[in-house]
C-alpha cells in the first residue's frame, strides 16, 4: 500500500515547495483530501486524490478550460497524474458556506451580500450559457437519459433498504426505472451547455477583489458534463445543505431567465422540476451511502431538507409517475433521517 503522506511530501518537494509548512485544509464526500502549503506570504493547495478511486486528469482539464472561458477556477501549478496529486492556486477560505455561517451573518449588510452572492453565482451560469458550444469540452459525457436514471438509482438502492429493512426487490427497481423513463419524456430540449454538476455553497467562493464573474471562485467541478442549463441553477437555489428563502430562489430564477434570454420559460421550469427531482433523489440515496459504505454520518441531518426539496419537485405534473412510485414505496413518515 502506498504511503500517501510520504508520496505527498515527495510531490511537494519536486514541485519546489519543499520548504513550505503543510496543514490539513479539508476533506469532502469523495476520497480526496486537501492541504494548504504556506511559506512566508505565499500559499498553495495540494489535492491528494488517491488512485484508482480518484483521477486528477478531469479536474486539470476542466480547470484550464474554465480559466480560458474567463472564470475563476484555480490555476494548476503542478501535476502528478499517476500518483494522484495536484498543486493548485489557493483561492482562499471565503466559500459561500463559510460566509453564510460567519458571525456577522444576518445584519443588514450581510442580507444585502447574500443576494449579491447568489446573483453573482447566477451570472456565472449566464456567462456559461452565452458561450454556447465554446463552453463544452469535446468528449464530455452527456447528462441526460439513462445516465440521469442511473444516478437517481441511489434512492431505491440505498435509502429504501435503510427504511424498509430489506433490499429493494427487482420488481420495485424495474418500476422505478420505468417511472423515470416516463418522466424524462417530458424533459424539454434546450441548447446544451456545460453542467458543473455540484454547483452549490460549498464549492463557490466570493473573491471580492476580482472583477465581474471572476469574483465567483469555482471548486469541485471535475464531474462536469454536458446537459440542460437548468441543472446548475437548480443546484444553486435548491441546496441540499442550506435553506434558501422562496423569494430569493424565485428572484434568481427570474434573473437567469431574463439575462440568458430564455424564450420557453414554461419548458425551462419543467426541466428545472424534473432535474430537481433527479438530483434530490440521488442525494437522498447518496447521503445514506456515505453513512453505510463510507462511515460518514455528517450528511444525515440534511435529509429532511432534501426530502422537502424532492417533494416540491414531485408536485410538477411531469413527475406524476415517480410521485406515485415514491408514495407506494416510501410513505411520508419514512422520509427523513432513517434509523
Amino acid at each position: 500500500m502506498v504511503d500517501r503522506a510520504s508520496a505527498r511530501r515527495a510531490f511537494v518537494e519536486a514541485s519546489g515547495w519543499g520548504d513550505a509548512r503543510e496543514s490539513l485544509l479539508a476533506g469532502d464526500a469523495s476520497f480526496r483530501t486537501y492541504y494548504r502549503l504556506k511559506r512566508g506570504d505565499q500559499t498553495a493547495v495540494v489535492m491528494d486524490a488517491p488512485p484508482p478511486q480518484e483521477d486528477v486528469r478531469p479536474f486539470v482539464r476542466l480547470a484550464r478550460h474554465l480559466r480560458a472561458l474567463g472564470l475563476s477556477a484555480p490555476e494548476i501549478l503542478a501535476v502528478d497524474e499517476a500518483g494522484g496529486f495536484l498543486l493548485e492556486e489557493d483561492l482562499g477560505d471565503s466559500t459561500y458556506a463559510r460566509w453564510f455561517n460567519g458571525p456577522r451573518w444576518g445584519d443588514r449588510r450581510d442580507d444585502h451580500d447574500e443576494r449579491a452572492m447568489y446573483t453573482l453565482a447566477t451570472d456565472v451560469l449566464v456567462h456559461l450559457a452565452a458561450q454556447s458550444s465554446a463552453a463544452i469540452l469535446p468528449g464530455l459525457a452527456r447528462y441526460d437519459g439513462e445516465p440521469l436514471i442511473d444516478a437517481a438509482m441511489l434512492l431505491p438502492e440505498w435509502y429504501l433498504p435503510q427504511v424498509a429493512g430489506r433490499p429493494a426487490s427487482a420488481a420495485a427497481l424495474d418500476a422505478y426505472r420505468a417511472a423515470w423513463r416516463e418522466c424524462l419524456r417530458a424533459l424539454p430540449s434546450s441548447p446544451t451547455t456545460l453542467v458543473l454538476r455540484d454547483y452549490h455553497q460549498d464549492n463557490l467562493l466570493w473573491l471580492r477583489d476580482r472583477p465581474g464573474v471572476r469574483a465567483c471562485g469555482l471548486l469541485d467541478f471535475q464531474d462536469a458534463t454536458t446537459g440542460h442549463p437548468a441543472y446548475d441553477l437548480m443546484s444553486l437555489v435548491e441546496d441540499a445543505r442550506r435553506d434558501i428563502a422562496d423569494e430569493l430562489r424565485a428572484a434568481m430564477i427570474e434573473h437567469y431567465l431574463d439575462r440568458a434570454g430564455v424564450a420557453d420559460r414554461q419548458g425551462f421550469m419543467a426541466a428545472f422540476a424534473i432535474l430537481g427531482a433527479q438530483r434530490h433523489a440521488r442525494v437522498v440515496g447518496l447521503f445514506v451511502r456515505l453513512l453505510r459504505r463510507d462511515g460518514k454520518p455528517t450528511y444525515l441531518p440534511h435529509l429532511p431538507r432534501v426530502w422537502r426539496l424532492l417533494e416540491r419537485s414531485l408536485e410538477h405534473e411531469a413527475m406524476a409517475p415517480l410521485r406515485n412510485w415514491i408514495d407506494a414505496h416510501i410513505p411520508r413518515d419514512q422520509r427523513g433521517i432513517p434509523t
